[in-house]
């Protein structure tokens, strides 16, 4: 098993930006693959970003603004978000894939953090 701790969430204005991280601790983190997803209250967990040992990839809202990456030396995985738009508002969730595909389904990834919120004002 692995255990998910994300941080980096905030207030932002309008085109600013933010990072995310997201520490793994327990089973051995390059034997995943990781996720970013995010959510709205009343709305479905919307896939953002994937990474596996070597690719990434991107949903719509995140392509051309959002880069993801990892550090398998410190067992973390990152979000670097650029030119926010308020629609970014939404909590943001790190995921861990056991299999390492490249997947933007959220039934391929097994373990899921608490989630941090990204408040994004006009």
């Amino acid at each position: 098993q692995v255990q998910l701790a994300e941080s980096g969430g905030g207030l932002v204005q309008a085109g600013g930006s933010l990072r995310l991280s997201c520490a793994a601790s327990g089973r051995t983190f390059t034997t995943y693959g990781m996720g970013w997803f995010r959510q709205a209250p009343g709305k479905a967990r919307e896939f953002v970003a994937a990474i596996n040992w070597g690719s990434t990839d991107y949903g719509d809202s995140a392509k051309g603004r959002f880069t993801i990456s990892r550090d398998n030396a410190k067992n973390s995985v990152y979000l670097q978000m650029n030119n926010h738009e308020p629609e970014d508002t939404t909590v943001y969730y790190c995921a861990a894939d056991p299999y390492v595909r490249l997947s933007r389904s959220i039934g391929s990834y097994a373990y899921w953090g608490q989630g941090t919120q990204v408040t994004v004002s006009s």
